[in-house]
């Protein structure tokens, strides 16, 4: 049997000495923290990261010192080897602070938090039957490397080997409990509970915006929607339909039994350690129930306008209209444009102690600190109307109504502008100019929308070009005429390819393009004489709007994305003219 002895200290020095000898920690902290530590308890270590005197990296460091191991700050995930993990339980492995990370000249590399866990390091020395080379790391690199590992050992594919294999599975996901643990760290062995929590780990870390799982007549396809496109990841047995289902409505707190109506539910999971918001909706088809997720990552970072994609002279258009005192924000689009993302950003801008901000969402989709959200409840008559009316009472600066969907809301949004509130909103239409054609549909006066309406800006989500793999082309003559260049100029673009770091894709995440129609006096006079859209938009271009197609052939011209993104998500401007 082999066994782990803990190696001679590097020098007889404490941490603590170690930590003032590399000069990132003064006696007078070292003293603070011994204090702590005797009123307290805990690691020395700890205190002093708690404290804020030292970083994790640096006590990581110190301890690679003082018992002479290597210190190991990144590694390669290609190289790890997940059938390490199999003889334990990923929560074991988090507990003690471990991840066994490859195999080097016949020994083990575990990756340690302490280098003091020899009793674990000789439980691993006997289950592997070799020897243990131990590192040091820090905490979230083995955690991040634990995480790659489970992930690439309970892949999908793998778990469907094992449901081939089962029997009795139309029961099991009735015989589950509701769990709030992290997904990766169920030990239930139910097949169909591991191939539910399979895919929807893969979907996180593949960043897919949602999960379709369509039954059909010979099978069930589950889809991922990745950078707003939809790509098939598995094909699941017909007999399967009923235990997939009940069992992703069981975590939704849905009716299994009924079948034959929608329904809507919500789930809340940890997966790797990170908080994930899910929308369940389910709809009867004719094969059964067609179910789409929708996933919320919680702790996705809110973009600044920039980082969306908005620069230029339209960036700091919308940086003065956020900063007005009153009036009212429009973002348009189809679902999944990223409004909400945009408002998001808007408000992230002006946030300050001295603004009172208010939102009314459906759902509240990301926490914003600082900010006031509010979720739409209709079952006890929390509406976008009635919680605005309520906005009113509360004193605030900012009100952000997630969207305007009758006369009642968008009412009260322009009372709520025209009594010195900044408001923002979304509506759905295709472009900027129809937004006022479409709020004058609605029953609102057209001397309240023109008093009222600072700026509406339309925009669209196009896929951003795998900076690794892209290729420039030099531009025909047709491309250049359907992104509305002319001139008889020539212009090098950039097509996709794929690679690995894309997926074989060519594209890696997305960006906005924008539609920005500032209500000049102009147009208000178009307005209040219930102009067309066609007429709200000549204007605006001779006000300098710049069209979705213009501003997504700017983002071509520039490299970001292709002409093929830009012309399926947008219409020539000559034929809304």
């Amino acid at each position: 049997m082999s066994e782990v002895r803990s190696k001679r200290l590097f020098d007889d020095r404490l941490i603590g000495q170690v930590l003032k000898d590399m000069g990132v920690l003064s006696e007078a902290e070292i003293t603070g923290a011994l204090r702590a530590q005797q009123e307290k308890g805990g690691r020395f270590g700890e205190i002093l990261v708690g404290q804020g005197a030292v970083s994790q990296r640096d006590v990581a460091l110190a301890l690679s010192y003082q018992f002479g191991m290597e210190f190991v700050e990144e590694f390669d995930k290609s190289q790890l080897d997940p059938n390490l993990v199999e003889p334990f339980s990923l929560a074991f492995a988090k507990q003690h602070g471990f991840a066994p990370l490859y195999r080097r000249r016949g020994k083990v590399v575990v990756a340690l938090i302490d280098p003091t866990q020899v009793a674990v390091l000789n439980d691993l020395a006997s289950l592997y039957g070799a020897g243990i080379e131990p590192v040091v790391a820090m905490l979230d690199l083995v955690l991040s490397a634990l995480n790659a590992q489970y992930d690439r050992r309970t892949g999908a594919q793998e778990v469907m080997g094992d449901i081939e294999g089962s029997e009795d599975l139309g029961s099991l996901a009735h015989d589950l409990e509701e769990s709030t643990k992290d997904l990766l760290e169920e030990d239930d062995e139910a097949p169909i509970i591991r191939l539910v929590n399979s895919i929807l780990a893969q979907a996180v870390k593949e960043k897919a915006s949602d999960i379709h799982i369509e039954p059909f007549e010979r099978g069930i396809s589950v889809r991922f929607r990745k950078d707003g496109v939809l790509h098939e990841v598995l094909n699941v047995p017909k007999r399967l339909q009923s235990s997939i289902t009940s069992r992703i409505k069981i975590m939704g707190t849905l009716n299994i039994a009924e079948k034959r109506r929608p329904q809507d539910g919500r789930i809340r999971i940890r997966i790797a350690g990170r908080d994930v918001d899910i929308r369940l909706s389910t709809i009867p088809i004719a094969f059964g129930e067609s179910l789409v997720l929708r996933l919320l990552d919680k702790t996705t970072t809110v973009l600044d306008l920039e980082d969306l994609g908005m620069a230029g002279d339209d960036r700091n258009k919308v940086d003065y209209l956020i900063h007005r005192p009153h009036g009212i924000i429009l973002v348009t689009g189809p679902t999944g444009s990223g409004k909400t993302t945009t408002l998001y950003a808007g408000l992230t801008a002006i946030n300050s102690p001295d603004k009172k901000i208010l939102t009314i969402e459906d759902p509240v989709e990301y926490q914003l600190t600082g900010i006031n959200q509010m979720q739409v409840n209709p079952k006890i008559d929390v509406t976008f109307s009635s919680a605005l009316r309520a906005f009113l009472r509360q004193d605030p600066d900012v009100i952000l109504v997630g969207e305007i969907r009758d006369k009642e809301t968008v009412e009260i949004a322009i009372q709520a502008s025209l009594t010195g509130h900044l408001v923002f909103s979304t509506v759905h239409t295709n472009d900027a100019p129809s937004t006022f054609t479409r709020l004058t549909d609605m029953g609102v006066e057209p001397f309240l929308i023109a008093s009222s309406v600072m700026a509406v800006m339309a925009q669209r989500l196009v896929r951003v070009l795998c900076k690794s793999c892209r290729q420039p082309v030099e531009a025909s003559p047709l491309q250049l005429r359907q992104l509305g260049i002319t001139d008889g100029r020539s212009a090098t673009i950039f097509v996709p390819k794929g690679c690995p770091d894309c997926s074989g894709t060519g594209y890696a995440g997305r960006k906005g393009i924008f539609e920005l129609l500032v209500v000049t006096d102009s147009v208000r006079d178009l307005v209040m004489a219930k102009a067309n859209a066609s007429e709200l938009r000549r204007q605006a271009l001779k006000d300098g709007m710049t069209t979705l197609r213009g501003d997504g052939a700017r983002k071509v011209l520039s490299g970001l994305t292709s002409i093929e993104e830009v012309l399926r998500v947008t219409q020539d401007d000559t034929m809304l003219i």
